[in-house]
Protein backbone atom coordinates (compact mmCIF):
# COMPACT_ATOMS: atom_id res chain seq x y z
CA UNK A 1 0.00 0.00 0.00
CA UNK A 2 1.36 3.39 -1.05
CA UNK A 3 0.16 6.07 1.36
CA UNK A 4 0.53 9.64 0.16
CA UNK A 5 0.32 12.58 2.56
CA UNK A 6 -1.13 15.63 0.83
CA UNK A 7 -1.27 19.13 2.25
CA UNK A 8 -4.28 20.89 0.78
CA UNK A 9 -4.60 24.67 0.66
CA UNK A 10 -8.02 25.45 -0.88
CA UNK A 11 -7.37 29.17 -0.34
CA UNK A 12 -9.90 31.70 -1.57
CA UNK A 13 -12.82 32.03 -3.95
CA UNK A 14 -13.27 29.14 -6.34
CA UNK A 15 -10.16 27.52 -4.89
CA UNK A 16 -12.45 26.10 -2.20
CA UNK A 17 -14.87 24.83 -4.85
CA UNK A 18 -12.33 23.09 -7.06
CA UNK A 19 -10.26 21.50 -4.28
CA UNK A 20 -13.47 19.97 -2.90
CA UNK A 21 -14.06 18.37 -6.30
CA UNK A 22 -10.41 17.38 -6.57
CA UNK A 23 -10.68 15.39 -3.35
CA UNK A 24 -13.60 13.47 -4.84
CA UNK A 25 -11.48 12.48 -7.82
CA UNK A 26 -8.55 11.45 -5.62
CA UNK A 27 -10.89 9.37 -3.45
CA UNK A 28 -12.25 7.61 -6.53
CA UNK A 29 -8.73 6.86 -7.74
CA UNK A 30 -7.92 5.34 -4.35
CA UNK A 31 -11.09 3.24 -4.51
CA UNK A 32 -10.25 1.97 -8.01
CA UNK A 33 -6.67 1.15 -7.06
CA UNK A 34 -6.67 -0.46 -3.64
CA UNK A 35 -2.89 -0.16 -3.58
CA UNK A 36 -2.81 3.57 -2.91
CA UNK A 37 -4.40 5.88 -0.38
CA UNK A 38 -4.38 9.59 0.35
CA UNK A 39 -4.13 11.27 3.73
CA UNK A 40 -5.30 14.88 3.60
CA UNK A 41 -4.22 17.72 5.81
CA UNK A 42 -6.47 20.63 4.82
CA UNK A 43 -5.09 24.00 5.85
CA UNK A 44 -7.25 27.14 6.22
CA UNK A 45 -4.57 29.56 5.00
CA UNK A 46 -6.19 32.20 2.84
CA UNK A 47 -7.05 35.88 2.65
CA UNK A 48 -9.84 35.23 5.14
CA UNK A 49 -7.22 33.76 7.46
CA UNK A 50 -5.11 36.89 6.91
CA UNK A 51 -7.98 39.22 7.84
CA UNK A 52 -8.40 37.30 11.10
CA UNK A 53 -4.74 36.87 12.03
CA UNK A 54 -2.73 39.43 10.03
CA UNK A 55 -0.80 36.58 8.39
CA UNK A 56 -1.38 34.37 5.35
CA UNK A 57 -0.02 31.39 7.28
CA UNK A 58 1.24 30.80 10.82
CA UNK A 59 4.85 31.31 11.82
CA UNK A 60 5.53 27.57 11.63
CA UNK A 61 3.69 27.23 8.33
CA UNK A 62 6.69 26.08 6.31
CA UNK A 63 7.46 23.36 8.85
CA UNK A 64 3.85 22.17 8.63
CA UNK A 65 3.95 22.13 4.83
CA UNK A 66 7.22 20.23 4.64
CA UNK A 67 5.71 17.12 6.22
CA UNK A 68 4.00 15.76 3.11
CA UNK A 69 4.56 14.15 -0.26
CA UNK A 70 2.98 17.00 -2.24
CA UNK A 71 0.99 20.22 -1.83
CA UNK A 72 -2.26 20.87 -3.70
CA UNK A 73 -3.31 24.52 -3.88
CA UNK A 74 -6.65 25.92 -5.05
CA UNK A 75 -6.23 29.67 -5.51
CA UNK A 76 -5.29 32.70 -3.43
CA UNK A 77 -6.62 36.25 -3.59
CA UNK A 78 -9.70 38.10 -2.41
CA UNK A 79 -10.96 41.72 -2.29
CA UNK A 80 -9.74 43.51 0.83
CA UNK A 81 -6.30 41.93 0.80
CA UNK A 82 -3.80 43.41 -1.68
CA UNK A 83 -2.57 40.84 -4.19
CA UNK A 84 1.07 41.51 -3.35
CA UNK A 85 0.34 40.58 0.27
CA UNK A 86 -1.31 37.24 -0.52
CA UNK A 87 1.38 36.41 -3.06
CA UNK A 88 4.40 37.36 -0.96
CA UNK A 89 3.16 35.87 2.30
CA UNK A 90 2.10 32.49 0.94
CA UNK A 91 2.86 31.45 -2.63
CA UNK A 92 6.30 32.97 -3.11
CA UNK A 93 7.70 31.79 0.25
CA UNK A 94 6.63 28.24 -0.60
CA UNK A 95 8.17 28.37 -4.08
CA UNK A 96 11.43 29.93 -2.88
CA UNK A 97 12.00 28.18 0.45
CA UNK A 98 11.15 24.77 -1.01
CA UNK A 99 13.36 25.55 -4.02
CA UNK A 100 10.54 24.84 -6.46
CA UNK A 101 12.57 26.42 -9.21
CA UNK A 102 10.69 24.78 -12.08
CA UNK A 103 7.20 25.95 -12.94
CA UNK A 104 5.82 23.48 -15.47
CA UNK A 105 2.77 24.42 -17.52
CA UNK A 106 1.53 22.20 -20.35
CA UNK A 107 -0.55 23.92 -23.03
CA UNK A 108 -2.39 21.26 -24.98
CA UNK A 109 -5.56 21.26 -27.05
CA UNK A 110 -7.64 18.38 -25.71
CA UNK A 111 -10.48 16.81 -27.74
CA UNK A 112 -13.69 18.76 -27.16
CA UNK A 113 -12.05 22.10 -26.47
CA UNK A 114 -12.55 24.98 -28.89
CA UNK A 115 -9.68 27.36 -29.36
CA UNK A 116 -10.50 30.98 -30.22
CA UNK A 117 -7.57 30.65 -32.62
CA UNK A 118 -9.45 27.95 -34.57
CA UNK A 119 -6.27 25.90 -34.39
CA UNK A 120 -6.49 22.36 -33.05
CA UNK A 121 -2.75 21.70 -33.31
CA UNK A 122 -1.62 23.16 -29.97
CA UNK A 123 0.61 20.97 -27.84
CA UNK A 124 3.63 22.45 -26.11
CA UNK A 125 5.01 23.13 -22.66
CA UNK A 126 6.24 26.29 -20.97
CA UNK A 127 9.02 25.89 -18.42
CA UNK A 128 9.25 28.95 -16.21
CA UNK A 129 12.00 29.88 -13.78
CA UNK A 130 10.18 30.01 -10.47
CA UNK A 131 12.48 31.15 -7.67
CA UNK A 132 14.27 34.38 -8.61
CA UNK A 133 14.34 36.88 -11.48
CA UNK A 134 11.77 39.64 -11.58
CA UNK A 135 9.84 38.38 -8.54
CA UNK A 136 12.67 38.63 -6.02
CA UNK A 137 10.81 41.41 -4.19
CA UNK A 138 13.72 43.79 -3.78
CA UNK A 139 13.34 47.51 -4.45
CA UNK A 140 12.88 50.94 -2.96
CA UNK A 141 10.03 53.47 -2.65
CA UNK A 142 11.18 57.02 -2.01
CA UNK A 143 9.43 60.32 -1.34
CA UNK A 144 5.91 58.90 -1.29
CA UNK A 145 3.29 61.43 -2.32
CA UNK A 146 5.87 64.00 -3.40
CA UNK A 147 6.42 65.35 -6.94
CA UNK A 148 9.70 63.46 -7.11
CA UNK A 149 8.20 60.18 -5.87
CA UNK A 150 10.32 57.34 -7.21
CA UNK A 151 10.18 53.55 -7.08
CA UNK A 152 12.83 51.03 -8.09
CA UNK A 153 11.97 47.37 -8.66
CA UNK A 154 14.97 45.09 -8.94
CA UNK A 155 15.49 41.69 -10.51
CA UNK A 156 18.02 39.09 -9.44
CA UNK A 157 19.39 36.54 -11.90
CA UNK A 158 22.10 34.15 -10.73
CA UNK A 159 24.24 31.85 -12.82
CA UNK A 160 23.03 28.89 -10.75
CA UNK A 161 19.36 29.78 -11.12
CA UNK A 162 19.53 30.63 -14.81
CA UNK A 163 21.67 27.70 -15.85
CA UNK A 164 19.62 25.09 -14.01
CA UNK A 165 16.29 26.16 -15.50
CA UNK A 166 17.73 26.30 -19.01
CA UNK A 167 19.37 22.91 -18.58
CA UNK A 168 16.15 21.47 -17.15
CA UNK A 169 14.27 22.68 -20.24
CA UNK A 170 16.80 21.11 -22.61
CA UNK A 171 16.75 17.84 -20.65
CA UNK A 172 12.95 17.83 -20.74
CA UNK A 173 13.00 18.35 -24.50
CA UNK A 174 15.48 15.51 -25.00
CA UNK A 175 13.68 13.11 -22.67
CA UNK A 176 10.28 13.75 -24.23
CA UNK A 177 11.32 13.73 -27.87
CA UNK A 178 10.84 17.46 -28.39
CA UNK A 179 13.21 18.69 -31.06
CA UNK A 180 12.57 22.42 -30.79
CA UNK A 181 13.17 24.83 -27.90
CA UNK A 182 12.69 28.61 -27.74
CA UNK A 183 14.17 30.82 -25.02
CA UNK A 184 12.17 33.95 -24.22
CA UNK A 185 14.24 37.11 -23.83
CA UNK A 186 14.19 40.91 -24.09
CA UNK A 187 17.90 41.60 -24.24
CA UNK A 188 17.52 44.57 -26.57
CA UNK A 189 15.95 46.56 -23.71
CA UNK A 190 17.00 44.74 -20.52
CA UNK A 191 20.70 45.16 -21.05
CA UNK A 192 21.82 43.39 -17.88
CA UNK A 193 19.38 40.67 -16.86
CA UNK A 194 18.41 39.42 -20.31
CA UNK A 195 21.84 39.79 -21.85
CA UNK A 196 23.04 37.62 -18.96
CA UNK A 197 20.17 35.16 -19.61
CA UNK A 198 21.10 35.01 -23.30
CA UNK A 199 24.77 34.41 -22.51
CA UNK A 200 23.95 31.44 -20.28
CA UNK A 201 21.54 30.15 -22.91
CA UNK A 202 24.32 30.20 -25.53
CA UNK A 203 26.58 28.25 -23.18
CA UNK A 204 24.00 25.60 -22.31
CA UNK A 205 22.68 25.02 -25.81
CA UNK A 206 26.13 23.82 -26.95
CA UNK A 207 25.60 20.69 -24.82
CA UNK A 208 22.40 19.85 -26.73
CA UNK A 209 23.22 19.87 -30.45
CA UNK A 210 20.33 17.45 -31.06
CA UNK A 211 17.79 20.13 -30.01
CA UNK A 212 16.97 22.98 -32.41
CA UNK A 213 17.14 25.99 -30.12
CA UNK A 214 16.71 29.72 -30.61
CA UNK A 215 15.86 32.85 -28.67
CA UNK A 216 12.98 35.22 -29.29
CA UNK A 217 12.01 38.55 -27.75
CA UNK A 218 8.99 38.25 -25.47
CA UNK A 219 6.85 40.63 -27.53
CA UNK A 220 7.53 38.77 -30.75
CA UNK A 221 7.04 35.44 -28.97
CA UNK A 222 3.61 36.49 -27.69
CA UNK A 223 2.61 37.12 -31.29
CA UNK A 224 4.13 33.78 -32.29
CA UNK A 225 1.89 32.06 -29.73
CA UNK A 226 -1.13 33.39 -31.61
CA UNK A 227 0.11 33.11 -35.19
CA UNK A 228 2.06 29.83 -35.12
CA UNK A 229 1.29 27.79 -31.98
CA UNK A 230 1.68 24.56 -33.94
CA UNK A 231 5.41 25.29 -34.26
CA UNK A 232 5.97 25.43 -30.49
CA UNK A 233 7.27 22.47 -28.50
CA UNK A 234 9.23 23.75 -25.49
CA UNK A 235 9.40 27.37 -24.33
CA UNK A 236 11.67 28.38 -21.45
CA UNK A 237 11.31 31.76 -19.80
CA UNK A 238 12.13 33.86 -16.77
CA UNK A 239 9.70 34.22 -13.87
CA UNK A 240 7.79 37.23 -15.21
CA UNK A 241 7.87 36.32 -18.89
CA UNK A 242 6.80 32.75 -18.13
CA UNK A 243 3.93 33.98 -15.99
CA UNK A 244 2.56 36.14 -18.79
CA UNK A 245 3.07 33.64 -21.59
CA UNK A 246 1.39 30.77 -19.77
CA UNK A 247 -1.80 32.70 -19.04
CA UNK A 248 -1.86 33.55 -22.74
CA UNK A 249 -1.37 29.88 -23.50
CA UNK A 250 -4.36 28.87 -21.39
CA UNK A 251 -6.56 31.49 -23.05
CA UNK A 252 -5.54 29.99 -26.40
CA UNK A 253 -7.29 26.79 -25.32
CA UNK A 254 -10.59 28.58 -24.78
CA UNK A 255 -10.66 29.33 -21.04
CA UNK A 256 -8.23 30.30 -18.32
CA UNK A 257 -9.96 27.69 -16.14
CA UNK A 258 -8.44 24.84 -18.13
CA UNK A 259 -4.74 24.73 -17.42
CA UNK A 260 -2.63 23.10 -14.69
CA UNK A 261 0.76 23.90 -13.27
CA UNK A 262 3.39 22.28 -11.14
CA UNK A 263 5.91 24.07 -8.92
CA UNK A 264 8.61 21.45 -8.95
CA UNK A 265 11.65 20.76 -6.81
CA UNK A 266 13.28 18.28 -9.22
CA UNK A 267 15.72 16.90 -6.68
CA UNK A 268 12.92 15.87 -4.30
CA UNK A 269 14.55 17.50 -1.30
CA UNK A 270 11.32 19.42 -0.65
CA UNK A 271 7.69 18.73 -1.57
CA UNK A 272 6.46 20.12 -4.87
CA UNK A 273 3.26 22.16 -5.12
CA UNK A 274 0.56 21.80 -7.76
CA UNK A 275 -2.11 24.37 -8.64
CA UNK A 276 -4.53 25.25 -11.44
CA UNK A 277 -3.65 28.64 -12.88
CA UNK A 278 -7.12 30.24 -13.01
CA UNK A 279 -6.92 32.37 -9.88
CA UNK A 280 -9.56 32.78 -7.18
CA UNK A 281 -12.33 34.38 -9.33
CA UNK A 282 -14.24 35.68 -6.27
CA UNK A 283 -17.13 36.89 -8.45
CA UNK A 284 -18.21 33.30 -9.16
CA UNK A 285 -17.11 31.64 -5.91
CA UNK A 286 -19.67 29.33 -4.35
CA UNK A 287 -22.05 29.57 -7.32
CA UNK A 288 -21.26 26.09 -8.61
CA UNK A 289 -20.12 27.28 -12.03
CA UNK A 290 -16.33 27.16 -11.70
CA UNK A 291 -14.54 24.89 -14.15
CA UNK A 292 -12.77 22.12 -12.16
CA UNK A 293 -10.87 20.88 -15.22
CA UNK A 294 -7.66 22.71 -14.35
CA UNK A 295 -7.67 21.03 -10.94
CA UNK A 296 -8.20 17.55 -12.39
CA UNK A 297 -5.36 18.09 -14.87
CA UNK A 298 -3.21 19.43 -12.02
CA UNK A 299 -3.97 16.33 -9.95
CA UNK A 300 -2.90 14.17 -12.88
CA UNK A 301 0.41 16.08 -12.98
CA UNK A 302 0.81 15.58 -9.23
CA UNK A 303 0.13 11.84 -9.43
CA UNK A 304 2.64 11.41 -12.24
CA UNK A 305 5.19 13.32 -10.16
CA UNK A 306 4.48 10.90 -7.29
CA UNK A 307 5.13 7.91 -9.54
CA UNK A 308 1.48 7.04 -10.21
CA UNK A 309 1.47 7.45 -13.99
CA UNK A 310 -1.23 4.84 -14.58
CA UNK A 311 -3.63 6.70 -12.28
CA UNK A 312 -2.67 10.03 -13.87
CA UNK A 313 -3.42 8.63 -17.32
CA UNK A 314 -6.82 7.38 -16.16
CA UNK A 315 -7.79 10.88 -15.03
CA UNK A 316 -6.69 12.42 -18.33
CA UNK A 317 -8.54 9.77 -20.36
CA UNK A 318 -11.70 10.37 -18.32
CA UNK A 319 -11.36 14.12 -18.66
CA UNK A 320 -10.91 13.92 -22.41
CA UNK A 321 -13.90 11.61 -22.77
CA UNK A 322 -16.14 14.02 -20.87
CA UNK A 323 -14.88 16.95 -22.92
CA UNK A 324 -15.35 15.08 -26.19
CA UNK A 325 -18.93 14.09 -25.32
CA UNK A 326 -19.67 17.69 -24.35
CA UNK A 327 -22.66 16.76 -22.17
CA UNK A 328 -21.25 17.68 -18.77
CA UNK A 329 -18.97 20.65 -19.29
CA UNK A 330 -19.11 24.02 -17.60
CA UNK A 331 -20.36 27.18 -19.24
CA UNK A 332 -16.96 28.79 -19.75
CA UNK A 333 -16.24 26.13 -22.38
CA UNK A 334 -19.66 26.10 -23.94
CA UNK A 335 -21.68 23.81 -21.67
CA UNK A 336 -24.31 24.14 -18.96
CA UNK A 337 -23.08 21.77 -16.27
CA UNK A 338 -22.28 22.82 -12.74
CA UNK A 339 -18.92 22.27 -11.11
CA UNK A 340 -20.25 19.21 -9.30
CA UNK A 341 -21.97 17.81 -12.39
CA UNK A 342 -18.74 17.90 -14.35
CA UNK A 343 -17.02 16.06 -11.52
CA UNK A 344 -19.82 13.50 -11.44
CA UNK A 345 -19.24 12.82 -15.13
CA UNK A 346 -15.50 12.32 -14.55
CA UNK A 347 -16.19 9.95 -11.67
CA UNK A 348 -18.64 7.94 -13.77
CA UNK A 349 -16.03 7.43 -16.48
CA UNK A 350 -13.40 6.49 -13.92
Amino acid sequence: MKKFRLNLIPGDGIGVDVIREGRRVLDRIATINGGISFQYNELPWSCEYYLKTGKMMPDDGMSILRECDAILLGAVGFPGVPDHVSLRQLLLPIRVEFDQYVNMRPIKMLPGLSSPLKNENIDFVCIRENSEGEYCGIGEWKNAGQPDETVMQQSIFTRKGTERILRYAFEYARKNGKGNLISSTKSNALNYSMVFWDNIFEEVRKDYPDIRSSKMHIDALAGYFIMHPERLQVVVASNLFGDILTDLGSAMLGSIGISPSGNINPEGKYPSMFEPIHGSAPDIAGKGIANPMGTFWTIAMMLEHLGCKEEADKIMIALQQVLKEGKAITRDIGGKASTTEMTDAILAVL
